[in-house]
């Protein structure tokens, strides 16, 4: 046996100068039921052992107050992000949407908010926030719960030495392990393993640290600094574009029809069949200010005007009478009424009062330059002007009354005017207009 012994050595080295055994980094314990591993966690726990760990193919349950781990804290920091992403969601719209850039002086342009008042609608308003609010609060705790359960399990990590014992790639199927690591205080490699031993599992086995470090694969790392050098072009791209000049439109990746698609004059058109892009005039179309354009033929009808002025600059002299092809009768006054509550009322109001909808909203909010509209139906101004200066004020517009005459007919602006006529004949009403039959009901 000895001589054997020997012989197996290798020559120049005696029992004693033989390199120990390197300590293990952990002991590994295997068992065959789930029950088994229960009852061995409940006696290292109770035996004060604090870094070791158990590993099953499926959950155990009451395995967490076996092993007397305490509850986690990710919870509280999940919740914590959440209620900040709340706040934050909140801070943020009303900072953009319900501060005016006036009121911080000392924040830079690029940061400042701007209350932007939208069809009369709140600049900070709660339930339209909400959207905006909950996403945050999601987002924001969603990052948290996976962040948080990385650092409290000291991941990532790229490698372990359990993860390589043969025996251990049966946790995945059908066996249950408890380790020990040797960092714990109360490690002590052989009285460790024969503890082990009475736990009713298999003999202990040593898990030893590879003799090289697991690292990643140089061609991971490689890649990962092409892709970091890569990700730093745009930025510097970016930079170099604002700081420097050039001839060239700068890049524009979202279009949203600023530049179309289109052919400039004089050029081939295949899509016609006279091969050409500018087309010609549809039959009838006249520009503005053509001699032939409408107004020319008829001043009277289409500007209020009575004639030709001599000159740009001279006083109009508008028409005290309504042309002869409008006929005022009650379908027409029933269509000014009409188009006078699309187009005069909401400033204007119903009744012609200078009290509609947008007029109240812009005395309330102190709109800058803002002119109230005229009581159209009860100023003594209006009243005396003559029909022509009504009818050109509605067709070209008078201070911040802008002109209606591209979307209203000119038979449309006649029925309005006869319609406004009517409302001032109403506040202005004589006992002579009430017909007889009507009058002994007046009080």
């Amino acid at each position: 046996m000895n001589g054997a012994t020997k012989a197996t050595e290798p020559p120049g080295l005696s029992p004693e100068s033989r390199a120990p055994s390197p300590e293990p980094c952990a002991l590994l314990v295997e068992f065959d039921s789930p029950g088994a591993l229960l009852t061995a966690a409940e006696q290292v726990r109770d035996a004060g052992y604090t870094k070791w760990d158990t590993h099953s193919p499926y959950p155990v349950h009451g395995i967490d107050e076996a092993m007397g781990v305490r509850p986690t804290r990710l919870p509280w920091l999940i919740l914590a992000l959440g209620v900040l992403g709340c706040a934050g969601g909140l801070l943020l719209q009303w900072w953009t949407n319900a501060t005016d850039a006036r009121q911080f002086g000392f924040v830079p342009v690029n940061f400042k908010g701007y209350a932007f008042p939208i069809s009369g609608k709140p600049t900070f308003s709660l339930p339209a926030n909400i959207p905006v609010i909950f996403e945050m609060t999601v987002l924001l705790a969603a990052l948290g719960a996976f962040f948080g359960m990385l650092v409290t399990n000291n991941l990532p990590l790229f490698h372990r030495p359990l993860l390589v014992q043969p025996r251990f790639r049966r946790v995945t199927r059908d066996r249950f392990f408890l380790v020990i690591d040797a960092a714990d205080p109360l490690f002590d490699a052989q009285r460790t393993a024969a503890w082990l031993g009475t736990l009713g599992g298999a003999p202990a086995e040593p898990v030893e640290q590879p003799e090289s470090p697991r690292r990643l694969p140089r061609a991971v790392g490689i890649g990962g600094l092409i892709v970091a050098c890569l990700a730093l072009l745009p930025p510097l791209f970016i930079a170099k574009a604002r700081v420097s000049l050039s001839t060239k439109p700068r890049i524009h990746l979202i279009q949203d029809m600023a530049n179309q698609e289109r052919f400039k004059a004089q050029q081939a058109q295949p899509l016609f069949a006279d091969g050409r892009e500018l087309r010609p005039q549809v039959p009838g179309t006249l520009a503005r200010g053509d001699p032939g354009a409408p107004g020319h033929e008829d001043p009277h009808f289409y500007t209020g005007q009575t004639g030709e002025q001599s000159s740009s600059f001279a006083v109009p002299e508008f028409a005290t009478t309504f042309p002869p092809q409008v006929e005022i009768t009650e379908p027409l006054l029933r269509r000014g009424q009409e188009r006078f509550n699309v187009y005069c009322a909401p400033c204007h109001g119903l009744g012609g009062a200078g009290d509609g909808i947008v007029a109240q909203r812009a005395t309330d909010l102190g709109t800058p330059g803002w002119v109230p509209p005229s009581a159209i139906a009860t100023d003594p101004t209006v009243l005396e002007r003559p029909h022509g200066h009504i009818f050109n004020t509605i067709t070209n517009g008078i201070r911040t009354m802008p002109p209606y005459g591209d979307q209203i007919p000119a038979v449309d602006r006649w029925a309005i005017l006869a319609y406004v006529r009517a409302l001032q004949r109403s506040q202005q009403a004589r006992l002579e207009d009430v017909p007889a039959e009507l009058r002994p009901e007046l009080r």
